[in-house]
């Protein structure tokens, strides 16, 4: 299945929960007709009280509101969340829910991992942002590092009705496939009217037709690059398709940077993502680690005209087992926008890696356990590392 491309929008890039969250809770606020929101993460704190606060609001005064968290990653959905949106008329759905108590501590990969918003089917918000705030994490919150970097985009003009319809059928799949109370099969909203020039499609992974969607749309990007490439990923474990793209668009002469994690928090993929460290630097590749504070970017810029923004990593897991979501956009005016933020924040707050730097046996042997227990598992579901 191939993107379809939406002409006549607008996107406005948001860096951190700092610029996203006062927009989303703005046009909860304005809604009129309905709320829908996904999230795989929704922490009680004080960017989640105040998402709680509007989504509530809004189903008071009569809006249609949807909550989709995902059963793992919002395992621990404070009961005062729960209570709040059960007296308000919010309707929460889990998705794959945990039902043993021992699911909760074992990882669980086929995961509902998109973050996006729609609001009156007009106005639709995407990336890779949950509810929480951007302190809430591994010691961030005492003031210790400062907030994590993660995009999202604020999107206006007829993609949106793509969006809407996107998060419309997941839930109608998720209800059915719980026996929820059922909702009657999405049909597509009317597209808002024109609201830019930026050319645009909805890129989401799912376990049907669109099961290769967001890989194939990143090798087609890179296959075509000839200037520069920069991958801002979290998780990085392509397989070997995309390792080969990467490589051999650095052999033509491409610039091709990766800005990954320097402070892990899945310490599995991150030493098995060390394994490729060696191959890249020898195929002329540029690795930077991010380590002013915690790194959850899942993007990347190409070319001067292609970027794209969302919620999926380039793993195994992002890549054929979650449900995901990104935003594939073509316009220069955009792409250098992100672009510029990249490498500020390269400049600000990453660091060159070099190739011959030193590592312990033991560091060595974390690498070479780590990769073959990744690979093991990956190639459980078909994927080649």
């Amino acid at each position: 299945m191939r993107l379809e491309f939406r002409e006549h929008n607008h996107f406005d890039l948001l860096v951190r929960g700092a610029a996203y969250f006062p927009l989303l809770i703005a046009a909860i606020e304005l809604a009129r007709d309905e709320v829908l929101l996904e999230t795989y993460l929704y922490e009680d704190d004080a960017t989640g009280r105040a998402v709680t606060s509007a989504l509530c609001a809004a189903a008071r005064r009569g809006v249609r509101v949807h909550v989709l968290v995902d059963g793992f990653g919002a395992r621990h959905l404070a009961e005062a969340f729960r209570s709040q949106f059960a007296q308000s008329g919010v309707q929460l759905l889990v998705f794959r829910p945990l039902k043993f108590a021992w699911s909760q501590r074992v990882p669980q990969l086929r995961r509902m991992h998109r973050k996006l918003a729609v609001i009156d089917a007009s106005i639709a918000f995407v990336g890779g942002i949950n509810i929480i705030d951007d302190l809430s994490d591994l010691g961030s919150e005492k003031g210790e590092l400062p907030p994590r970097l993660d995009y999202a985009v604020q999107v206006r003009g007829p993609l949106v009705a793509d969006i809407a319809l996107s998060a419309r059928r997941l839930w109608a799949y998720a209800a059915l496939t719980w026996l929820k109370r059922p909702w009657d099969w999405p049909t597509a909203p009317p597209p808002p009217p024109p609201a830019g020039t930026m050319r645009a499609a909805l890129a989401v992974r799912d376990n049907l037709r669109r099961r290769h969607l967001i890989q194939s749309a990143y090798l087609a990007a890179i296959y075509r690059s000839r200037e520069d490439i920069i991958l801002a990923h979290a998780y990085f474990l392509p397989g070997r398709r995309l390792l080969r793209a990467l490589c051999q668009a650095s052999a033509r002469g491409v610039r091709v940077r990766l800005l990954l994690q320097g402070r892990p928090d899945h310490p599995l993929l991150h030493y098995a993502t060390l394994s490729l460290y060696d191959k890249l630097h020898m195929a002329g590749i540029e690795l930077y680690e991010y380590r002013a504070s915690h790194l959850h970017t899942k993007v990347a810029a190409i070319d001067g005209h292609w970027a794209t923004v969302g919620s999926s990593n380039i793993d195994p897991f992002s890549l054929v087992l979650a449900r995901e979501a990104n935003v594939v956009i073509e316009n220069a005016q955009f792409c250098a926008t992100l672009r510029a933020s990249l490498e500020a924040e390269i400049a600000a707050g990453a660091v060159r890696l070099r190739h011959d730097q030193p590592r312990s046996w033991f560091e060595r042997l974390k690498i070479r356990l780590s990769y073959a227990i990744v690979r093991a598992i990956a190639g459980s579901v078909g994927f080649r590392v």
